[in-house]
């Protein structure tokens, strides 16, 4: 009896109308678009809108909107060409204060967008940008953190009033403390051992032998690529990109792709821009009548707010952001925004000591950055930094704390971007590029119209043979084929999958395999007939002894597009995602949403006599 589950016809027809919902968004074409961020609190108005009309106005440029969309203000233009013209346009006239990158805007309904149905994320070969490597320097890492360990020591030592001539870090990562005379061994071996449990100290003579386990060392070097991806995520968001790739490659590589953007200047200022925090004491004193008068306190540093007024901040610093184990947005007990902190031991018992002596007294945070800069002298390029400092926070110190504090006074705004300085301010270790690239917009729009070209054409040379071949039989093979499409490209949208290149390949390679799958069931059921059997039951035969064979016959290629993933980079991820998700979706369409078609289409029929296959 050729039978079919009422309830399996409405999981059909609810991944059916799921499928086509959040395939929808891809009808929406995004505009090139210019974004316009402000830096640290620059308002975003209708003064600024008139400013950016005036100036695109100027440079001959017509956009189809200008107005503040979210967080920022969006320029939508009509081509690439204008795009670019509009972004050196905007960058001269909106100076320092506002970040200009070039964006594609989504023209997403918002009732989609609410549900979360977006559209499928183009890879860089799709849509143009911008492609880096970068090497990490993983032993200067170590190096790095190992001297901060020896800095550790020598401000341990110097806090508890031991003596001290010299502090020399050794090429096997040992720490030498060389101890002055009438200092005793054994006690500072104890304040070590206390302010540094994680470390072995021992005593050789007058002297103290600080060694770090090789466990933490080997923790150091394998996380610095880690440190850097997270910190380089942060930096990219500032350069206002949609959906930017960053990801490990092998064990020192992490590749950078910046869909649209195509100042690859601007983009390596910023992720290669070194920037570190301090924690500094602010000095009592007026810092305008200190730099007017030019009397300022031998103790003291001239320091500027976002605002641009001076501050008066000791030259001291009290703990840095190689300090900082975590930080993360909260609230205090007002319920008011604020970044609560967490610092490493040392840096915990210094802030304790401050603090204890400076109990409602100001505390500020100072955002150091030295950005690359390249200029040409004599014909000959001359690489330079140039160091930014910006005091971000001032705030009272309420009471005594430790490793543990909150930092207030900041709007939500403020505290989200502040602990995010905190987190990643810095690189863990240098980068150099090993590797840089453009993919022109022109020639992404030419792999998009050429990819979905090369799928339709495979889908209709298909749909044509099947419907020569197997006649009715083909003709539910090709609504299961179109079927299996729009769950493709719905689940690579919803789940945020990348669409490359040879994501294309991987999509036109599963078409192939669900048409594999079609013709096992299309051939048994042929079997079935010749074999005598009645048509229902062929129909029925067909398809549960062609299911075990289909199954197995897909196992193997979706074992190997994990192993693809798994193993694989760049392409060959969006290859290996695109292919597994179209198995899946193949295996679906054949056995059960084919299957429901014939039974729909045959089993009314009482005197069924033959087969169209």
């Amino acid at each position: 009896m050729l039978e079919f589950p009422r309830w399996k016809y409405l999981v059909i027809l609810v991944v059916l109308a799921v499928s086509a919902l959040y395939a929808l968004p891809n009808v929406y074409q995004s505009d090139y678009a210019v974004q316009i961020t402000g830096n640290r609190g620059a308002a975003l108005d209708q003064a600024l809108e008139g400013r950016v009309s005036g100036a695109l106005a100027a440079a001959g440029v017509t956009p189809k909107s200008v107005a503040v969309e979210g967080d920022n203000l969006m320029v939508r233009l009509a081509d690439a060409d204008a795009q670019t013209q509009a972004a050196d346009a905007l960058r001269g006239s909106l100076g320092e204060n506002y970040t200009v990158a070039l964006n594609l805007a989504s023209n997403v309904p918002d009732w989609l967008d609410r549900i979360g149905a977006r559209p499928m994320v183009l890879g860089l070969d799709l849509q143009g940008g911008v492609h880096f490597v970068l090497q990490v320097d993983q032993k200067a890492a170590l190096e790095k953190r190992v001297d901060a360990y020896a800095e550790d020591v020598r401000v341990t030592l110097r806090d508890r009033r031991i003596r001290y001539t010299g502090v020399d870090r050794r090429p096997d990562h040992t720490i030498v403390v060389n101890l002055g005379s009438g200092a005793d061994p054994e006690q500072a071996r104890t304040v070590l051992a206390q302010a540094m449990p994680t470390m072995s100290v021992g005593v050789q003579g007058n002297r103290l032998v600080v060694r770090i386990p090789e466990t933490e060392l080997n923790q150091i070097a394998g996380s610095a690529i880690e440190q850097n991806i997270a910190t380089l995520r942060n930096r990219v968001n500032e350069l206002g990109v949609a959906e930017p790739i960053i990801q490990r490659q092998g064990e020192e590589r992490i590749v950078v792709q910046l869909p649209g953007v195509q100042d690859t200047a601007e983009a390596k200022r910023m992720i290669g821009a070194t920037a570190t925090l301090e924690y500094r004491a602010v000095v009592e004193g007026n810092a305008a009548d200190a730099l007017a008068t030019g009397r300022i306190p031998p103790e003291a540093k001239v320091y500027y707010r976002r605002d641009g007024s001076p501050v008066l901040l000791s030259k001291r610093v009290i703990v840095t952001g190689d300090q900082m184990v975590a930080a993360q947005s909260s609230v205090d007990q007002n319920g008011l925004p604020a970044v609560s902190v967490t610092l490493n031991n040392v840096g915990g018992d210094r802030m304790f000591d401050f603090t204890s002596a400076n109990v409602g007294k100001p505390m500020a945070v100072v955002y150091t950055e030295r950005i690359p800069q390249v200029s040409m002298v004599n014909g000959e390029e001359v690489r330079s930094f140039r160091v930014k400092e910006e005091v971000i926070s001032v705030a009272n110190i309420n009471g005594v704390f430790g490793k543990n504090f909150q930092t207030t006074g900041l709007e939500k705004t403020e505290a989200d971007d502040l602990a995010k300085l905190l987190r990643a301010g810095s690189l863990a270790a240098p980068m150099d590029f090993v590797e840089e690239k453009i993919v022109g917009p022109s020639l992404g729009k030419e792999n998009v119209e050429r990819g979905v070209t090369a799928v339709l054409y495979a889908f209709l040379f298909t749909l044509v043979f099947f419907g020569v071949y197997y006649r009715m039989f083909g003709v539910l093979t090709g609504i299961a084929l179109l079927f299996n499409l729009l769950i493709v490209v719905a689940v690579m949208s919803l789940f945020g999958a990348t669409m490359t290149l040879p994501g294309f390949a991987g999509l036109a390679l599963s078409i192939g395999l669900s048409v594999d799958a079609n013709v096992l069931i299309n051939e048994r059921i042929r079997e079935e007939l010749r074999a005598g059997v009645p048509p229902k039951a062929a129909i029925a035969n067909g398809y549960e002894k062609a299911s075990g064979t289909i199954f197995d016959a897909n196992l193997t290629g979706i074992l190997a597009g994990v192993a693809l993933y798994a193993f694989g980079t760049g392409p060959l991820k969006g290859f290996a995602v695109t292919m597994v998700i179209g198995i899946f979706a193949s295996m679906f369409t054949a056995i059960t949403v084919s299957r429901a078609l014939a039974v729909l289409l045959y089993s009314r029929r009482k005197k069924l006599k033959s087969l169209a296959v």
